[in-house]
Formats: C-alpha cells, sequence, structure tokens
C-alpha cells in the first residue's frame, strides 16, 4: 500500500504472508480480526493489487471468469458500486483488490519478491529479491500458479517452426487470424480460448487435442458437487500427493457457448499427439516425425495444459516428500504436516475463489493459536 506509516518492509515479523491474490488478502483480513494487525506483513511481487487477474487477456470478463468471489467482508459489487459481470476481469478485479486494501488497511507491500526461504533458529528468514532479509516464526504463503506455466515435454518441441505460447502469454484472437491453431489441454480455459479463437480470429482454423478426453456435464454445479470435488483434491494433499485441478474431477460444465460450439463442429477433440515435426505434429510417427500416417501440419501451438504451484522459494525447506506433493494436515488441509508453522493457501483444495477465504482464515487460525494471539 503507498499510504503505510511507513512504506519499507520490517527487518522481522511474526507472520509473513508471501502472495497477495485473494488468498492472501483473505489471509491478512483474518489475521487482523484475531488481532494480529500489527505483527504481519504481506508481500506481493506484483506491480499492483490484482492477484494474477492483472495478467489475464483483456476477452476474459467477469462473467466468463467462473466468477470471482467476493473476498470476506466487502463485496465485489459493494465495492465498485455495479453490477460488473461485463467488465474485462483484468480491469475490475484490480480495482476491486486495491479499495479492499484500502478499506482494512491491509499491511500490503509491492513490488517485493521472495527469492528464498529457510529455516533460521525457531523460525525463518526470507531473502528478497534486493539481498535484504526478513526474519519471521511463520510463513502463509499464497503464490498461486500464474508465474508456473505447465509444458508437458513431447518429442521434437524444439523442432516446430512455428509459434508455441501458453495460456500465460494469451492477449487476444487477433494474433491468430488467418492460421492454423492447435489447442493443447482439456480445462475450461483450453475450451474458452479455443471457442474465441475459431469464432473470432477471421480466417483461422482450429483444432484440439488433449492427452485425456474431456467429459462435459450438463447437470447443475450444485454445493454437494462442489464438496466431492474438493474432497477427492484434499484427499490427493493429505497422502502427500501432487493435487489435481478440480475439473479433472467435476468435469466441464455444458454452457450454452460451449454446446453451441459442439454443435458448430469447434470441439472436435483428437487424442494427444506423440511427436512435434518442424511444421506440425503427428501421431504414431516414429522417431523421425516424417514416416507417420497421421499428421497435421499447423502454424501454432497454444498450450493450455495448466500450471503449477509457484513454490521454488520454499525449495530450502525441503517441505516435498517422495510422492512428488507436500503433505498437508489441518481442518482444511492448509497446514504443512512436516511442519505446522508454514500454512499454503493454494495448494490443493484452496486453488479456487471459493475456498480461497475459508482457507485464508484456517491458515490465520492457525499462526493465531501457534503464536497464542
Amino acid at each position: 500500500m503507498g499510504d503505510l506509516e511507513s512504506d519499507r518492509v520490517a527487518p522481522s515479523c511474526d507472520v509473513l504472508v508471501i502472495g497477495g491474490g485473494q488468498a492472501g488478502l483473505s489471509a491478512a483480513y483474518f489475521l487482523q480480526r484475531f488481532s494480529l494487525q500489527d505483527r504481519y506483513q504481506l508481500l506481493d511481487h506484483a506491480p499492483g493489487p490484482g492477484g494474477a487477474w492483472q495478467f489475464r487477456w483483456p476477452t476474459l470478463t467477469l462473467a466468463a471468469a467462473n466468477r470471482v468471489h467476493d473476498l470476506p467482508g466487502y463485496g465485489l459489487v459493494e465495492a465498485l458500486g455495479r453490477d460488473c459481470e461485463t467488465f474485462p476481469a483484468a480491469s475490475a478485479v484490480p480495482e476491486y483488490f486495491a479499495k479492499y486494501e484500502e478499506k482494512f488497511g491491509l499491511r500490503v507491500f509491492r513490488p517485493v519478491d521472495v527469492r528464498s526461504v529457510e529455516h533460521a533458529g525457531d523460525g525463518f528468514v526470507a531473502t528478497l529479491g534486493d539481498g535484504t532479509t526478513i526474519a519471521t516464526r511463520t510463513i502463509i504463503n499464497s503464490t498461486g500458479t500464474w508465474e508456473r506455466p505447465f509444458i508437458p515435454h513431447v518429442p521434437g518441441i524444439g523442432d516446430f517452426r512455428g509459434r508455441q505460447l501458453h495460456t500465460h502469454d494469451y492477449i487476444g484472437p487477433e494474433a491468430f487470424a488467418g492460421k492454423r491453431v492447435l489447442v493443447v489441454g482439456a480445462g475450461i480455459s483450453a475450451v474458452q480460448l479455443l471457442i474465441e479463437i475459431a469464432r473470432s480470429a477471421p480466417g483461422a482454423q482450429t483444432f484440439w487435442c488433449s492427452r485425456t478426453e474431456p467429459v462435459f456435464d450438463d447437470t447443475p454445479f450444485d454445493p454437494e458437487k462442489g464438496r466431492r470435488a474438493v474432497a477427492r483434491v484434499e484427499e490427493r494433499v493429505r497422502a502427500g500427493l501432487p493435487p489435481t485441478s478440480v475439473v479433472s474431477v467435476t468435469g466441464l460444465a455444458l454452457t450454452p457457448a460451449i454446446k453451441a460450439a459442439r454443435d458448430d463442429g469447434i470441439l472436435a477433440w483428437r487424442p494427444m499427439f506423440t511427436r512435434i515435426t518442424e511444421t506440425g505434429v503427428c501421431w504414431d510417427c516414429g522417431g523421425s516425425g516424417r514416416d507417420g500416417t497421421d499428421s497435421l501440419d499447423v502454424d501454432v501451438i497454444f498450450w493450455n495444459t495448466g500450471f503449477r504451484s509457484a513454490l521454488d522459494h520454499l525449495a530450502p525447506l525441503r517441505l516435498r516428500g517422495p510422492g512428488g506433493g507436500i503433505t498437508m494436515t489441518g481442518r482444511l488441509a492448509t497446514t504443512v504436516a512436516a511442519d505446522p508453522r508454514v500454512q499454503l493457501l493454494g495448494y490443493g483444495p484452496s486453488a479456487s475463489t471459493i475456498g480461497a477465504n475459508r482457507a485464508g482464515r484456517a491458515a490465520a487460525r492457525n499462526v493465531a493459536d501457534l503464536l497464542g494471539a
């Protein structure tokens, strides 16, 4: 916030919150409610409020963003004074988050990069991008996934002479006009952007592949279905396995827009290709990539293959187990089992805008109890 009494990060605190998206703001809100208002600092590497939303493509509206859940104590419509379903998420959410930080006087410092977190005595020391350090007794990490776009390794990926990009890099359909575009991925972003390019990029030809065939669900997404999905993800992280996405459990909602696209032949799915060639992709094409019977030439490979948790700065803590994930515990699975002083938000069941608020409260309560607040 530029209007804190001191605009400089303090060298020590009891609670260090890393990441200023929805989960981080929710945690800060509840830390203040639990009488820790002067004992925490929230560090955010982004240039301004809004979390990852400020970097989303301009055509993504709030209505198409699976809804941005209200932060605790101050809703989006209340903050902005209008219904903004048709507004670009990249501008509406930052405006909302900025008003939220100001209303509650949250202790947010930005832009501040956290390079690493290490054990130090009975607490931790965080090293920042400029080399300065902060000592802290507890960590609430809420760095999300936006900074860790994932592209799977496919043989020949370095041979392709066309353009490759990830959801992270998408800015709109105009750049795909007249191009043959292969969209890769089975999640909601892949489907939405495939439809957008097919309908809004003049002369574009679209194709679609993914490792697993998407499942479309035309039944209502009721609370019970949501609870079952979250429970499946929670079960994995409690067992120390890498989390899966909620969509992989629930399937894709068959909205009117998706149904229309399917009826129009836009959602013509193919299984994942086995190799990338200089001019496209092929299936069962052998080692050379040239002797297959089934190949597809494209100008663009557009990877909508998801993200991984941005936890590299926590690597010195050695939190990952042999299963590749971090074993989580606590009522809402926000607590690292190996070190209860570390809370992870946006990891596993809390990786949704709805789950972020409950997880933020749970994490704040956990550290308050730990600190005897």
